[in-house]
């Protein structure tokens, strides 16, 4: 009986280490892979900022506090005349 208790403790701790490998490879693989996943599907939504360090995320930052800086009411002023020249509304349907 004490034989068939140390195995099946073995084998439960062989699953447990080997789940916790799947954790830090699944963590490197999704930082990848949510890229390429298209929106339907789950993956990043059209309007999500880019990733940092790329020259991208670096604009989209300068940008942002370009935005923070100026006063409300020229910020309101400039995010209307972005949503005319889109054609949308503030809920994302077509006019």
């Amino acid at each position: 009986m004490r034989s068939r208790s140390l195995s099946i403790a073995a084998a439960v701790a062989l699953l447990a280490s080997s789940l916790a490998g799947c954790g830090t490879v699944n963590e490197k693989l999704s930082a990848g892979m949510g890229d390429y996943v298209p929106q339907w599907a789950g993956g990043l939504p059209a309007d999500a900022p880019p990733r940092p360090g790329t020259p991208q995320y670096d604009a989209y930052m300068k940008e942002r506090e370009r935005k923070r800086l100026m006063p409300a009411a020229d910020r309101e002023k400039e995010e209307q005349a972005q949503k005319g020249a889109t054609g949308t509304t503030s809920a994302g349907a077509v006019r």
